[in-house]
């Protein structure tokens, strides 16, 4: 019985794996990126990039298990979700009103530390901010005009 029970889930786990996934890959607009409308310094645009555009952004770096299923599906339901909370490749086409409740939020969860997410941590240890780190982003997100 457990011969056969294991014959069928590696059965299923190789049928699965020809499920395709959407990447979340693509190009912003030259001069459209978040980082050059909203003036942001290479050292905060290197923290952004390492620690939120993997899930907030059109362009994820996919790490090798990315290509296996149930991981792939998990990884694409979980960057669809961040970047309908917060797309920086899209920033710029958001509403004032909206600028500005990002920017609370950013604050906010950094300030939390809700993100980066503890569960994307466990997989991407370099994602995890240091006090310098959140220190450099909320100084520049407090000092960013849709924070006034």
């Amino acid at each position: 019985m457990i011969g056969w029970l294991a014959v069928l889930v590696v059965a299923i786990v190789l049928v699965i794996q020809v499920i395709p996934v959407e990447r979340n890959v693509s190009t912003v607009p030259p001069g459209q990126s978040f980082e050059k409308t909203e003036k942001v310094p290479a050292n905060v645009a290197a923290i952004l990039k390492v620690s939120c555009y993997d899930c907030h952004s059109n362009n994820t770096r996919y790490p090798w298990y990315s290509e296996l299923q149930p991981a792939a599906y998990f990884m694409a339901q979980h960057m669809k979700e961040g970047k309908e909370e917060l797309n920086f490749d899209e920033f710029n086409a958001y509403s004032k009103r909206r600028k500005k409740a990002k920017i609370t939020s950013i604050i906010s969860q950094i300030e939390k530390e809700e993100m980066p997410l503890k569960s994307y941590l466990m997989l991407h240890s370099s994602a995890r901010l240091s006090a310098d780190e959140k220190k450099e982003l909320l100084d520049f997100f407090r000092d960013n005009e849709y924070s006034k």
